[in-house]
């Protein structure tokens, strides 16, 4: 097995690091130290302490689900349940660094650019689905939807690392937003 290049030690000491104490409270001396690496290589891959989150942000894995993986035609709630399952796995393997950049995004317009685009990804998804799952929804009642499943899925994530298991409740989100739909909420 390959050990991790001084790049990658260096972004998974800043993560860990910065999680645990905060972008601020972190010197580059600490990072280079838990990283297992002189200074000076830090400064040499990273310019810059912000140049690290920006890097973090692209660490995020990728965000983009295929409606063709998830829809289940007919079905508003299946297809979201499949979304959502799909987006907690990948919050699995990026819930500190998930939880990290929520953090530091008031702080960093950087970052808060980063996720706020990753946002707009993600209700631009959760359109798709549910269109492609009932094609006869109203456009606005689905762009609500789309904006609340996000914000619900987004706060998920963000709290994450502090959160008890919200299954149940997302399961129950889900359900209402897709029934709302059915009934034809907004019309």
């Amino acid at each position: 097995m390959n050990e991790p290049g001084a790049r990658d030690r260096i972004l998974a000491a800043a993560e860990e690091l910065f999680a645990d104490c905060g972008f601020d409270a972190t010197p580059t001396s600490r990072i280079a130290e838990r990283a297992g690496v002189p200074k000076g290589l830090v400064h040499y891959y990273f310019k810059r302490k912000p140049d690290l989150l920006t890097a973090l942000v692209e660490r995020l894995p990728e965000d983009r689900v295929d409606p063709e993986h998830v829809v289940v035609p007919g079905d508003v709630a299946a297809s979201l349940h499949r979304l959502v399952d799909v987006l907690d796995r990948s919050l699995d393997s990026s819930a500190m660094l998930s939880h990290l950049l929520w953090r530091e995004a008031d702080t960093h317009p950087a970052v808060l650019d980063a996720l706020r685009n990753r946002f707009g990804r993600l209700v631009e998804q959760i359109r798709a689905v549910v269109a492609a799952a009932q094609p006869r929804c109203a456009a606005a009642d689905v762009d609500s939807a789309a904006h609340l499943l996000a914000s619900a899925v987004s706060y998920r994530h963000s709290v994450a690392r502090h959160a008890e298991d919200g299954q149940d409740t997302m399961h129950r989100e889900l359900r209402f937003l897709a029934d709302a739909l059915a009934a034809g909420a907004g019309a």
